[in-house]
């Protein structure tokens, strides 16, 4: 058969007209539908092809009533554990032939309320959030609710009511480490904390009080100090905690970016590492395994794990496996993996 050039992009009108049969049948012919003998198939199938025919997506879309697309909002991807969930993201939804639609908020606020207007407007089926920082007002995911676009949110979780989560059980991952902490001889711990409207921020907290009562020692609330998890502000909690009356032998940090900050401002008041003052972390980031100077132990919070459960609980909703208001909690162990033996 003679190869058909088309003007532009070829239409299953074209195909049926050349056929001299009618649209429905090319249509259910390329979906191969069972009332479509094989003959026709074949010859719509050969037609098609060589016409480069291609669906038209977004009339599939229209008609299914989806876009088969998950927006994605972190606050950085260039730190490990955010570059960890992604994969973990991605690798669920593409084997549930389902794309991925990124943005990074930076923890900015405006930047972050911009990005889910954009996947509001790209009708993208459902989204998984991790919040900045920075991030107070809710308002953008009201949004997502009343266009009824389901969220699950992970790691950083908004304190809201009636919200699908996963998430790291980091008051249990504070136990640990301040009983790491306290069988190595320490009495004096401190914690550089992250911004306290954060629920994690919140956890570590109370994970860190529980240990201590849990030992019979008294909780100082002045040990512990919420910073803004940049390098200043974690210079600013150690100069606060080292001029504490209480000589600080030990400090809990947010993250272990936050300890090698905590590290470099130690290494500056020429103290020695892991004797006169121990850190310990939260992510257990590879990258500091290259450093001269890791923290002593680090809360293992499994990103991987927790953005592939997010994006399952996310495609039971969208597969209406659960009613969206049904609200899922999920909440993951967490692990101490301790580097200073």
């Amino acid at each position: 058969m003679r190869k058909v050039v088309s003007s532009g992009q070829p239409t299953i009108k074209e195909i049926a007209k050349k056929l001299n049969i009618s649209v429905s049948t090319v249509s259910r012919a390329l979906h191969d539908h069972h009332s479509i003998g094989l003959r026709t198939k074949a010859r719509v199938k050969q037609l098609a092809a060589e016409m480069n025919y291609e669906r038209n997506q977004t009339a599939v879309y229209f008609q299914q009533g989806r876009t088969f697309t998950i927006g994605i909002l972190l606050p950085e991807l260039s730190e490990a554990f955010f570059s960890s969930a992604i994969s973990g993201i991605e690798d669920t939804a593409y084997s549930n032939d389902y794309t991925v639609l990124l943005g990074q908020s930076h923890d900015d606020e405006a930047r972050e309320k911009q990005i889910i207007q954009s996947m509001k407007q790209h009708r993208v089926d459902g989204c998984i959030v991790s919040i900045g920082k920075n991030t107070r007002n809710y308002d953008h995911f009201e949004m997502l609710r009343q266009a009824k676009i389901p969220v699950v949110f992970f790691d950083r979780i908004p304190d809201l009511p009636n919200i699908h989560t996963v998430s790291c059980n980091l008051e249990s991952g504070t136990i640990q480490a301040v009983d790491f902490l306290l069988k190595k001889g320490h009495r004096v711990i401190g914690m550089i904390n992250g911004p306290e409207q954060l629920v994690a921020s919140k956890e570590r907290a109370t994970g860190y009080i529980k240990a201590l009562r849990k030992h019979r020692l008294k909780y100082d609330p002045e040990l512990i100090v919420n910073a803004d998890l940049t390098a200043a502000g974690t210079s600013q909690a150690m100069e606060y905690l080292l001029s504490l009356k209480r000589k600080v032998t030990a400090i809990v940090t947010f993250n272990d970016y936050v300890a090698m900050d905590a590290v470099q401002y130690a290494l500056k008041q020429k103290l020695e590492i892991n004797k006169d003052i121990t850190f310990v972390s939260y992510a257990n980031t590879p990258v500091s395994g290259y450093t001269a100077f890791p923290p002593a132990a680090s809360v293992e919070q499994f990103p991987y794990e927790q953005g592939k459960a997010a994006t399952n609980m996310l495609l039971s909703l969208l597969s209406g496996e659960h009613a969206l208001n049904e609200y899922n909690n999920m909440l993951m162990e967490s692990q101490l993996v301790i580097h200073d033996r």
